[in-house]
């Protein structure tokens, strides 16, 4: 087996979807490593869990550059270049991306958004489904664009919505599926599985060519 992908994971929270990832990096036959999990908040509940489990840790808090967010993004980018990562994966990073740090890491910045998009961007996106009467909802692994919750969708997983959800139901049916998605689609990034063509993704080698995952129940 060649050498694993090495992945710098961004956090702002808990990071279950950072969880998610260093679980599965840890089967065997993984191709992704977890290189680095790089906070802005010093606070962040994730940073606890990532050092308990061995993980290089990093803090570069944005409140030290003021309203500078390209300064702030550089110090991130060397962060993470410090670890020799090739691939970014934003995981409850709470942080709005210049259009620097999207270019500097273009088509190899993922991010997980809890919305079938290009339905729902941005906030609250469980209740919004829910208002809108959306018979399904899901989660989205996608490339990041400059234009928040946009970019070329990697695989995409469908829940229903039940008659009696509430946002906080609905968002727990979701979760499930963002924490077998995501791992999914860093395997197919360090596999070399992922092409990027004009601004749609081909997913080479796989029997679902739409990469769309089961719903769950």
């Amino acid at each position: 087996m060649s050498n694993p992908l090495k992945v710098a994971v961004l956090i702002s929270g808990r990071g279950s979807n950072m969880q998610a990832l260093v679980n599965a990096s840890r089967e065997a036959g993984y191709p992704a490593q977890i290189a680095v999990v790089l906070s802005n908040d010093p606070t962040a509940q994730g940073l606890e869990w990532a050092a308990a489990q061995g993980l290089p840790t990093a803090v570069v808090n944005h409140r030290d550059f003021g309203k500078d967010r390209e300064s702030f993004e550089r110090a991130v980018d060397a962060e993470i270049k410090k670890y020799g990562c090739q691939l970014v994966c934003l995981a409850g990073w709470m942080r709005l991306l210049t259009p620097w740090f999207v270019g500097e890491w273009l088509d190899r910045l993922v991010n997980i958004h809890p919305s079938l998009l290009p339905a729902f961007p941005g906030l609250h996106v469980q209740q919004a489904a829910i208002d809108y009467g959306a018979k399904f909802s899901g989660c989205t692994v996608h490339f990041v664009r400059a234009e928040m919750d946009h970019g070329p969708i990697i695989i995409q997983a469908a829940v229903p919505v039940l008659p009696d959800d509430t946002e906080d139901t609905l968002a727990a049916r979701i979760l499930e599926c963002e924490h077998k998605a995501y791992p999914q689609a860093v395997c197919w990034i360090a596999q070399a599985r992922v092409n990027v063509i004009g601004e749609k993704v081909l997913v080479t080698g796989t029997h679902n060519p739409d990469a769309v995952m089961n719903p769950v129940g």
